[in-house]
């Protein structure tokens, strides 16, 4: 146990061991309210799976310029209570480059290097009936919530029954709970949503416009500062984003889009650490590798290294700073250092 805590406690010199250092099937309850208040997801909706309403709409209000520290700190509590799930997505296969020769593009049989992704740290996956009302409590920040929790109880009680999975990505309703609890309540400042491009165009718009009541305005992936809080963009599948512009010319119209929350920032070993749902099954942390071309650390992109997310829109918090390694300074880690045992995960 004590060796869980001095791995995460020591995120900032060696977080790649993380993986050794876990015990297995362990993950960390969320902190009394007392300590840490957060209303838990679970208490916003009622019922078991193929019976899951919502009952709490509401979200927070507050002012933007208090909510940075908030929603990296709300981000950890979940990863935590998902098991510390960590994705490296550092690793380089260079392997297939001979040795003292370069990516050459005029001769495909040099392949460029790519990125490794591995898995540092398996967490309790979305599949879990432990993380069901978790799940739909993230589902209910977001206007048609209630929408997809009916799709779901219908398959649940449908063909294939109880065992169905998640048919909808969730990634975004866990951004929209988050922004919901950390006080971002009001759409004007946070447009919630079950898609990501809802809140990336209201960012885009907010650049555009000059508005100044959005919590986050877009920029170019190496345009300006990333910091904990933030949220970085990329496409996938059909949408081949890589700058704002391109989102610019589809603005309104749908597009299959993930964002993540930016939790700290290593400059000095050219890391950046974001938290997401929906990835891997489950909210999880991933470590980006950046370059900094002399401005701003920013995300590598596949123009560099094959396989790289391409981060086409940094969505920037109108808010107060703190500290680049704030996630090693949520109540979650600290909690870590006189915390009882991680409990086992509740399986299925």
């Amino acid at each position: 146990m004590l060796r869980i805590r001095a791995a995460l406690l020591g995120f900032a010199l060696a977080l790649s061991s993380v993986a050794g250092a876990f015990a297995a099937d362990q993950r960390m309850d969320r902190l009394p309210r007392e300590s840490f208040d957060v209303i838990p997801p679970a208490e916003r909706v009622q019922g078991e799976r193929g019976d899951i309403r919502i009952w709490q709409k509401a979200c927070r209000v507050g002012p933007t310029n208090w909510a940075r520290r908030r929603i990296v700190d709300i981000a950890v509590q979940e990863w935590a209570f998902f098991g510390f799930q960590t994705i490296d997505a550092t690793q380089i296969d260079t392997r297939q480059l001979p040795s003292g020769l370069v990516p050459d593009t005029l001769n495909p049989a040099l392949p460029s290097p790519r990125i490794d992704e591995r898995f540092l740290r398996l967490g309790l996956p979305e599949t879990a009936r432990a993380m069901d009302a978790t799940i739909a409590g993230y589902w209910s920040a977001t206007p048609d919530g209630e929408k997809a929790l009916l799709t779901q109880n219908r398959a649940w009680n449908g063909p294939g029954g109880r065992d169905v999975d998640w048919l909808e990505p969730w990634s975004a309703a866990f951004v929209s709970w988050v922004m919901c609890e950390a006080g971002l309540g009001d759409m004007a400042q946070f447009a919630r949503d079950v898609s990501h491009r809802v809140y990336v165009d209201q960012a885009i718009a907010a650049r555009d416009s000059n508005n100044a009541t959005t919590a986050y305005v877009a920029y170019d992936s190496g345009e300006t500062d990333i910091a904990p809080g933030d949220l970085l963009c990329v496409a996938r599948g059909s949408a081949d984003y890589r700058k704002l512009s391109d989102r610019r010319k589809a603005t309104g119209e749908y597009a299959p889009t993930h964002c993540d929350i930016v939790v700290k920032t290593d400059a000095a070993a050219k890391r950046i650490f974001v938290i997401g749902g929906n990835v891997g099954d489950a909210v999880s942390l991933t470590i980006l590798p950046a370059t900094n071309d002399g401005r701003h650390l920013h995300p590598i992109d596949s123009g560099m290294i094959a396989d790289a997310h391409n981060v086409f829109a940094h969505l920037k918090l109108r808010a107060d700073a703190v500290e680049m390694n704030a996630l090693d300074n949520t109540p979650t880690i600290k909690a870590l250092q006189s915390a009882p045992p991680l409990r086992p995960f509740q399986r299925p």
